[in-house]
């Protein structure tokens, strides 16, 4: 069925799990697809198709290779594979977001599906492959795939931009929700299996040479992509504002969940004991409260800081002790609660930002215990 008509003319098809895009002109296509991926002036179509095949199952390939399994899926949706593009994702194509934005004669519309929740990584986080021999890695849930479509006439390089501008804006939706890597203790710049496709109008009176962030171009693409991203990700797995007000959301980044907190209990309390239900319950219960949800988010901002070496061990430890303070004062804690944690070695920066994550849920534990009593 159609969804939606472009100012191009295009109509833009959902259909058989993807979303699909029938040229009816000639268009300059810059791509990461497999198939015809790279610059092209040929294509006649492109698509975001989701192969996944259910909830905890295997996204299986239907060629032994992702170009054969794409040439495929485009010969299923009636298309010649040699003049198509496409990408894949596990994202539901019926959660797609569509954002267009005008500036006098210039459009431009962002199509994007995405998730984030488990594939999520920041760029330079521990590799989970190395491709050998054209070997690949099945697709995991969680790909933010966009595809773009500027109603004007753009030279390659232009086009090659209008790519590096997109990716920033995806970038920056990210950042603004603090969505956490899955691989490290960083804020997620992307998932490891993103996608683009920029299309650019060959038919176009319009002629334009800049897509950098200064030029118009450039700003309605970053405010489109933006959007889209935002509301891909709400619409795929409720990633939000709201849903990010959380200490377990903003925790979790640093390998922080309800069972490590739960074994932490049962180590130190020994006197009225409560079940991990119990527990878990009460967890939640200040889970989303602004006087623990604000000052954790600073705490781990200091983190982020010392992790970017912006500032020192000591002084990351010296301002974190005053924002837990404030924690403790929020909830009436006066006394100790980091349980005698063993000391560290001041000059590790890995060790300080384990030391720091670790007062800072001993602190949160010791409130779920108070809580209780």
């Amino acid at each position: 069925m159609m969804i939606y008509r472009l100012s191009t003319n295009d109509e833009v098809h959902r259909y058989k799990k993807s979303i699909i895009i029938p040229f009816k002109g000639n268009r300059k296509v810059l791509s990461t697809s497999p198939l015809n991926g790279g610059y092209r002036e040929d294509l006649k179509a492109i698509f975001n198709n989701d192969f996944n095949p259910g909830a905890g199952m295997l996204c299986d390939l239907k060629a032994p290779t992702y170009e054969g399994h794409m040439a495929i899926i485009a010969k299923e949706l009636g298309f010649d594979s040699k003049s198509t593009a496409g990408i894949g994702t596990a994202a539901s194509m019926e959660e797609v977001a569509i954002v267009e934005k005008r500036f006098k004669d210039l459009t431009v519309t962002a199509i994007v599906t995405g998730g984030i929740e488990v594939n999520g990584g920041r760029v330079g986080d521990p590799a989970t492959f190395y491709e050998e021999e054209g070997k690949i890695v099945m697709i995991k849930p969680g790909t933010i795939n966009i595809i773009l479509i500027i109603d004007a006439n753009l030279p390659s390089d232009t086009l090659t931009r209008a790519l590096i501008t997109s990716t920033e804006a995806k970038t920056a939706a990210l950042q603004e929700l603090v969505s956490g890597s899955n691989f490290s203790y960083g804020i997620a710049t992307g998932s490891g299996t993103d996608g683009a496709i920029i299309v650019a109008n060959s038919e176009s009176k319009l002629k334009l040479t800049n897509a950098g962030k200064h030029s118009k171009l450039g700003e309605l693409i970053g405010v489109s992509v933006k959007e889209a991203v935002k509301e891909a990700l709400y619409k795929q797995t409720g990633l939000c504002g709201e849903k990010q007000h959380s200490f377990l959301r903003r925790i979790k980044r640093f390998g922080v969940n309800e069972d490590i907190l739960f074994d932490i209990y049962e180590n130190m309390s020994s006197i009225n004991r409560i079940s991990k239900p119990e527990f878990i319950h009460k967890l939640h219960i200040i889970d989303k409260k602004s006087k623990l949800v604000v000052p954790t988010s600073l705490y781990l901002h200091l983190i982020d800081q010392l992790d970017w070496e912006l500032i020192s061990n000591d002084e990351a430890i010296e301002e974190g002790e005053a924002v837990l303070k404030r924690i403790k004062n929020n909830f009436n804690i006066s006394k100790e609660t980091d349980y005698n944690l063993s000391k560290i070695n001041l000059c590790i920066d890995n060790e300080v930002i384990e030391y720091m994550v670790k007062k800072l849920i001993y602190l949160i534990v010791h409130i779920v215990i108070v809580e209780e009593l």
